[in-house]
């Protein structure tokens, strides 16, 4: 995954001061959770940061214990089990009971979702209910397990709904809530999975120290808004790296190939879908210059390489040893430019790698004056491995009500209709 990136179109602060304003985010998440419970209970903070948050990440290690990424898939293993353990040294036996899961439990493939929390019970504790130590332990193992840049993604992810729970019209009452579950005992010899998620947010990353393996299939990623302000007032932009690397590739195309690729089937298989990850009609890999299949390796990278170096260039490799099968499928805007048009939706499924990046007509009630929270500011991404989905530990259940990302009679929550039938909100 990489770092925000700036764009012609969208002139945005310096990286350094959009990695500081992510920096704050993942500090104000630290100390502030607790302000962002359920919105029936709680009233919607102000916009003024916590004291913790104002401050630049080289003064308070305190607030912000975020650690040296490791390069390694068994030095991730090692320091992510290392941290779940001490986020568990924290927690009530209730707590733990709460939050520790069979490594076969099938609510592993229930409990994720792109789904608000009121529609999709997640599995473990929810943040808003722990103390400040219990909380800074809790993301201390997300700190652990992801790469740098991905871990400021999702401080981002994770900050936008929290920008929403405060500026917004919404009533969505699970706004800047997020759970953390483990399936199995953290350890850096077995197997065990990190569950976390909310709305935006669903990571399912199973880590197995025996087979020296990390994977994320399934993940969730979705923003909304694509760009927003932080308290200290720095624009701060979660896709822009993921829409950089989307448009490189468009723009590496020739005219035959992207009207190949807009012509070709976009897809969305939803969480909870027993999927045959059928890739329709589109541009494939086969299609592709070498330096193509590299940029869009790139993109790919945005999901499957958010560890360590070693875990990426494994997955990488898998991926593009098949990659003259994987069918890619584009559907709106040609140009990044958030200015216009409803933004773009487009799919990548291969034996190896599917990826659905799906634009959401539409807020789901979450408006702000002058700010976009639909087409290109409101994003659902999935990510799946179709020979690796929970590093096979379990049966991908049917989809079936909420859990498969449908509504009652098999409509969305709350209405609307997304694009190319992908699940909206």
């Amino acid at each position: 995954m990489r770092s925000s990136r700036t764009t012609d179109t969208l002139p945005a602060a310096s990286s350094l001061v959009r990695r500081r304003a992510l920096r704050a985010v993942s500090l104000l998440l630290a100390g502030g959770l607790a302000l962002t419970g359920c919105a029936a209970d709680v009233a919607p903070t102000s916009g003024t940061a916590s004291p913790s948050a104002t401050s630049d990440s080289s003064s308070s290690t305190a607030a912000d214990p975020k650690m040296t990424s490791s390069t390694t898939t068994q030095g991730t293993i090692s320091s992510t089990a290392a941290a779940a353990e001490a986020f568990l040294a924290t927690l009530s036996d209730e707590q733990r009971d709460t939050v520790l899961y069979d490594y076969d439990d099938a609510t592993k493939t229930t409990s994720w979702s792109n789904f608000p929390v009121t529609f999709v019970q997640r599995a473990g504790l929810n943040l808003a209910d722990l103390t400040d130590e219990q909380k800074t332990a809790a993301l201390a193992v997300l700190q652990a397990l992801l790469s740098d840049e991905a871990y400021d993604t999702v401080s981002g992810i994770m900050g936008g709904d929290e920008y929403l729970q405060q500026n917004s019209s919404s009533t969505e009452q699970s706004l800047g809530q997020y759970y953390i579950a483990f399936f199995g005992d953290p350890s850096d010899t077995g197997a065990f999975e990190v569950q976390f998620g909310g709305h935006h947010l669903g990571i399912n990353a199973t880590l197995d120290g025996a087979m020296d393996a990390i994977t994320f299939a399934p993940t969730h990623l979705g923003v909304q808004p694509a760009v927003y302000t932080d308290a200290n007032g720095n624009e701060v932009r979660p896709f822009d790296g993921i829409y950089t690397d989307a448009f490189a590739f468009f723009d590496s195309l020739t005219g035959e190939q992207q009207a190949t690729l807009t012509s070709g089937d976009v897809s969305m298989c939803a969480p909870g879908d027993a999927c045959d990850f059928d890739a329709g009609a589109g541009l494939t890999g086969a299609d592709l210059t070498d330096a193509q299949k590299q940029l869009l390796l790139d993109l790919i990278a945005n999901w499957s390489g958010i560890a360590d170096e070693q875990t990426t260039a494994g997955s990488r490799a898998k991926i593009e040893a098949t990659l003259d099968d994987t069918v890619i499928a584009w559907s709106g805007e040609t140009t990044y430019d958030m200015s216009s048009g409803d933004g773009i939706s487009f799919s990548i499924s291969g034996p190896n790698v599917y990826v659905a990046f799906q634009a959401q007509q539409g807020s789901a009630g979450a408006d702000v004056d002058g700010v976009s929270t639909s087409g290109w500011g409101h994003v659902h991404t999935i990510y799946r491995d179709p020979t690796n989905d929970y590093a096979n530990s379990v049966t991908q259940q049917t989809a079936s009500g909420m859990g498969g990302g449908s509504g009652p009679a098999g409509g969305p929550p709350g209405g609307g209709t997304p694009p190319n039938g992908g699940p909206p909100r």
